[in-house]
């Protein structure tokens, strides 16, 4: 009898502990807020950064990079000022990105002028111009021109090393299977997939599951300041949230997307595990003394790909919901100020620098712009858990 009452005894004990264990993981995915919080955010923030910047800049990655996250504030919001301050950028740029009509000067390596064509800091400005494109009723398709002129003499030449540095996953990526969406040629597919495949074969790390920014940083030739693998939050971002992107945009039965969401679960796992307790990863995501403190645009790209993900099924949300519940607790009540600044981001680089200052008053174009997706994102998952 004293048998069967410890017996009963314990499998009441043990109820009890998944009963709450249940309870604490129910809290654990709760992310309190609400659409209409998340809406005053997105126009808080916006509204700041187009007031502040009525000038329209030209059509370079940075300002690029924030009108991405712009098209998706305002396919959440409606708010009809959102897509004409980018229309109003668009055509102060006539749709192009770098404008030399001689082909045979066209170049890619790295270069500011208009003889740089080939190089995806030129070229992410195509991604704006074919969603303003696919957003208007009656199509125009001037605003694509420039695009697919571009785009389709560069899958011309023999050249596959046109990607060799990790932002440009994300700045030329979402480009590929945008134009595919829109013309049909599949050589935007195969194109995407020949270059991407170099670009992983000079940066990708297999054993990580992360990216060095170019192969200028690979390990052990580079190493960080403790000697660690130094991969920088944002050229990860940029990979992780061009991933999300490409995902999106492939046809279901593409014989590349099993791989390319193999390689998306793959980063969304070795990020989790670098994630810092008060949300936000560090500019070397696996040596957060290296330069310590928090970073808000790695942080945003991360959040805005991880929401991406578990809002179409290609995460799980049991696991990652906590991960976005921490760092949306960051960009919302540490990276975001009263004002609707945007905090916290790492300028214009390419790695961590120790040292650096990056406090409340660092912001940037494209910092604001990730925010707005990572936001953006989090809006459509609270409205599909309505």
């Amino acid at each position: 009898m004293n048998q069967k009452r410890i017996a009963l005894t314990s499998v009441f004990l043990v109820s009890m502990f998944l009963v709450g264990c249940k309870k604490k993981s129910k809290e654990d995915m709760a992310i309190n807020f609400s659409k209409i919080e998340v809406v005053s955010m997105i126009n808080k923030v916006n509204q700041n950064w187009q007031k502040t910047h009525p000038e329209q800049d030209r059509a370079f990655w940075n300002p690029a990079a924030y009108h991405t996250g712009n098209i998706e504030a305002y396919k959440v919001t409606g708010n009809q000022e959102f897509l004409d301050y980018s229309i109003a950028w668009a055509e102060k740029n006539e749709y192009q990105g770098a404008k030399s009509t001689n082909k045979e000067a066209w170049k890619y390596r790295y270069g500011e002028s208009d003889d740089y064509v080939l190089f995806g800091d030129w070229q992410i400005c195509f991604q704006t111009y074919i969603d303003i494109y696919n957003l208007e009723g009656q199509k125009d398709p001037k605003k694509i021109k420039r695009a697919i002129e571009v785009m389709e003499y560069q899958m011309s030449t023999p050249a596959n090393d046109y990607w060799w540095w990790a932002d440009g996953l994300y700045m030329v990526m979402p480009v590929m299977t945008k134009l595919y969406n829109v013309t049909g040629n599949s050589l935007y597919l195969e194109k995407l997939n020949t270059y991407l495949s170099y670009a992983n074969s000079i940066m990708y790390d297999d054993t990580a599951k992360l990216y060095f920014r170019d192969a200028k940083y690979v390990y052990p030739k580079h190493k960080s300041a403790n000697g660690k693998k130094d991969f920088w939050a944002r050229g990860n971002g940029w990979v992780f949230a061009g991933l999300a992107k490409v995902i999106q945009d492939l046809p279901a039965n593409s014989k590349y997307r099993d791989d390319y969401i193999k390689r998306f679960q793959a980063m969304a796992e070795s990020l989790k595990a670098s994630q810092q307790p008060e949300g936000y990863w560090t500019r070397s995501i696996l040596d957060p003394a290296h330069a310590p403190g928090p970073e808000t645009s790695g942080t945003a790209f991360f959040t805005y790909a991880y929401l991406w993900g578990i809002n179409n099924g290609i995460l799980n949300e049991n696991l990652y919901v906590p991960v976005v519940k921490k760092s949306w607790e960051y960009l919302s009540k540490t990276a975001l100020q009263a004002n609707g600044t945007v905090g916290y981001v790492q300028p214009i680089g390419e790695r961590a620098i120790p040292g650096q200052v990056v406090d409340v008053n660092s912001t940037a174009d494209f910092g604001v712009g990730a925010f707005l997706l990572a936001a953006s994102e989090l809006y459509r998952y609270i409205e599909s858990n309505e």
